[in-house]
């Protein structure tokens, strides 16, 4: 019993110097159980909606009303006609659009059924099917409350006629495999890398390198190159596995997916070296690189739409790389578009791929840890 003791107080001894383990350890759950229960929300409001009102009329403008006020739409913008319309939904500015016939008031005062159509960016399941049940549902109230005026009539007056674009089957693995990927390119980037670098400061490899002239930013180059490729070939891989088993189309440009990829690449490789040198070993790599895959799975709308997180929560998801990824790799396997509506994306990837690329490179000493 007393060398049990004596090894339970071993222990406790390691712990106690080890603090900052310990206060992973310990603070993580707490972190992440704060930051997920308020950011994992299922029912979708606020979605982002362009209008095209061709009718300009007092009947259009009390349905445009009718879908504002039920908090799910929110029309942040008004199209003078269809290219807009279309290249609002393509650039993600919008996830919903609504088009006025001419005729619409016309047609309700005749007392025939006026078309309205409603198009839903189905390239997120979970947003497409809420837009679209809730416009739906809409609609029938609507109906119902002029059927109940009148005297006769068996056509509905409002018809919505709802248009899901990029996946109009709803098949989930269109627009999971695409996210899936960009999770394992996460996985491999971050967590390896972190993991791997920590590994080699622990056998004492890395001597060699730091004894030698070889500058920070030369190491860093040379450590990343490697995973560069390596990321490659998984995307390669999961690519044609996306494609041969799963069907999933790609509808942009191949070539311009894999450049774009390498900044992401490049961000994930600089977020993985940067953990690498604020762990003391890879226990601590470990707990830091799972700290970032959680909110990279959860926050980046890999698996909840981020319309539906509260505002704060929006706004952290906006540091995580993963969620610019996906807007891209989706944008180009679902939607067919290119540089020119993800730009924004794309800058923000270079712009985390300089900053921890530069923290890690200033981070790090070339001395013995």
């Amino acid at each position: 019993m007393s060398r049990i003791l004596a090894v339970v107080k071993k222990e406790v001894i390691q712990m106690r110097r080890d603090r900052m383990t310990l206060a992973l350890i310990f603070m993580l759950p707490l972190v992440q159980l704060l930051l997920f229960g308020y950011a994992i929300q299922t029912e979708v409001k606020h979605i982002p909606s362009v209008v095209f009102d061709q009718s300009l009329t007092v009947e259009s403008r009390e349905m445009l009303q009718a879908f504002s006020a039920s908090q799910y739409f929110d029309i942040l913008y008004v199209a003078s006609n269809y290219q807009e319309v279309n290249q609002m939904i393509d650039s993600g500015q919008a996830q919903v659009g609504f088009i006025f016939p001419p005729d619409f008031a016309e047609r309700l005062n005749r007392n025939q059924s006026a078309p309205l159509q409603v198009l839903v960016d189905a390239s997120d399941n979970m947003v497409a099917n809420q837009a679209m049940a809730v416009a739906n549902s809409i609609g029938l109230v609507k109906s119902q409350e002029i059927l109940s005026q009148r005297l006769g009539g068996a056509e509905l007056p409002y018809d919505i006629r709802v248009r899901p674009w990029y996946n109009p089957d709803g098949i989930t693995a269109y627009y999971m495999v695409p996210a899936i990927l960009g999770i394992i390119v996460t996985m491999t980037m971050v967590i390896i890398t972190a993991i791997a670098i920590v590994r080699e400061r622990e056998r004492g490899t890395l001597e060699q390198l730091m004894v030698t002239p070889i500058r920070p930013y030369e190491l860093m180059i040379g450590k990343i190159l490697p995973y560069i490729v390596l990321g490659y070939l998984q995307i390669t891989v999961a690519l044609l596995v996306g494609v041969l088993i799963f069907q999933v189309p790609i509808r942009g440009s191949l070539l311009e997916l894999y450049f774009l990829t390498l900044f992401f690449i490049t961000a994930s490789l600089g977020l993985g070296i940067l953990i690498s040198n604020f762990a003391k070993n890879q226990m601590q790599a470990f707990q830091m690189s799972f700290f970032i895959m959680l909110p990279s799975i959860l926050l980046s709308g890999f698996m909840f739409p981020r319309e539906a997180m509260p505002e704060i929560i929006w706004y952290i998801s906006c540091i995580i790389p993963l969620t610019y990824y996906l807007d891209i790799i989706r944008g180009i396997v679902l939607k067919g578009i290119g540089l020119q509506y993800l730009y924004g994306q794309v800058v923000a990837l270079i712009v985390f791929s300089v900053l921890f690329l530069a923290i890690s490179i200033v981070k790090f000493k070339k001395k013995l840890p």
